[in-house]
């Protein structure tokens, strides 16, 4: 987890260096490497404000996050949504063009030819579970902290967060970046990358494009480092006990410092294969307990009873010493 959110750590210094310095003015060299002062400063900034919250638990990182998840979210859809007015006209060609290529002959021969599946469904895969944490068993920690009636109610609150940020806020990015290439044809598609692209497309909204990419991108980010930061918390909690907390902190502000100047590659390489490690043993778990949430679905689900309360005690596992 701690790894997951060195990426968002380097995605904030990437689009801040890319943002104040696009022509690489301001670098350092440093052991042989050419490090962006601009993300380097983005990184210190960040890992500062990071631990003055999660130094202060999970009461201080929830009112920092329902604070900042509403604003993010709306400043980012806003965004979009004036994006996709400006290129209204060519709205129709973008869904076109995304369906055609997705979907034609040429496109599947390409995914079925030699190592092209193996890529496809490998990166497809871990960047959906990077966006959304669909089957990691990361979001029931958060959600086990949750005032709910029910284990079902509460799950299907949970689920509404995949669909928000995969299926509403993906599908709005995916959009506003194919017809703002296409409203736009000078915008080099064949050598930037997915942030740059999307620089390019909020820079169409003249003086506030831009500060509205760069703060819903720091927010969305910096919300997500936070609640991260809880998940793997709470499993150090419950392997180590309350001596592992602080240890873990550092070690996670550690990370946070070293993410912005390391190689985007590298990062994501690593967070690919932590995040195999955490998917795998919890998709044995949801096998084994089949039969529970059958059982508990049935039940408050199907038999109209979402609203009733579970007094059923909990059930701990003594901490061992």
């Amino acid at each position: 987890m701690s790894i997951g959110c060195g990426v968002q750590t380097n995605a904030i210094a990437k689009i801040m260096d890319t943002t104040f310095n696009p022509d690489k003015t301001y670098m350092l060299h440093f052991f042989g490497m050419d490090i962006s002062t601009v993300a380097l400063i983005s990184g210190v900034v960040i890992a500062i404000c990071v631990a003055l919250v999660i130094f202060g638990g999970i009461k201080s990182i929830s009112r920092v996050c329902e604070k900042l998840v509403p604003l993010m979210a709306i400043l980012y859809v806003i965004g979009c949504i004036i994006i996709l007015s400006i290129n209204f006209d060519v709205l129709w060609q973008t869904v076109t063009l995304i369906c055609e290529s997705a979907f034609s002959f040429k496109a599947l021969g390409g995914g079925l030819a030699g190592t092209g599946i193996m890529l496809a469904a490998r990166y497809g895969v871990a960047r959906g579970l990077f966006s959304n944490e669909s089957g990691m068993g990361s979001a029931p920690i958060v959600a086990s902290a949750a005032q709910s009636r029910n284990s079902v109610r509460q799950a299907l609150i949970s689920s509404t967060g995949t669909f928000w940020d995969t299926v509403v806020v993906c599908l709005m990015t995916g959009l506003v970046i194919v017809s703002s290439c296409i409203k736009n044809p000078n915008i080099d598609t064949a050598s930037v990358e997915g942030g740059e692209l999307t620089s390019a497309a909020f820079a169409q909204i003249p003086y506030i494009g831009t500060p509205i990419l760069v703060v819903g991108i720091v927010l969305f980010a910096f919300s997500t480092i936070l609640g991260w930061s809880y998940y793997a918390e709470s499993c150090v909690d419950y392997l180590f006990g309350p001596n592992g907390i602080i240890p873990y902190k550092v070690l996670f502000i550690v990370i946070l410092l070293i993410a912005p100047i390391t190689s985007l590659d590298i990062v994501w390489t690593m967070s690919d294969i932590f995040n195999a490690f955490m998917t795998l043993p919890n998709i044995f778990a949801m096998v084994v307990l089949a039969p529970v949430i059958t059982k508990e679905t049935n039940y408050y689900l199907y038999g109209n009873r979402l609203d009733e309360y579970d007094k059923t005690p909990v059930p701990f596992v003594k901490r061992r010493k």
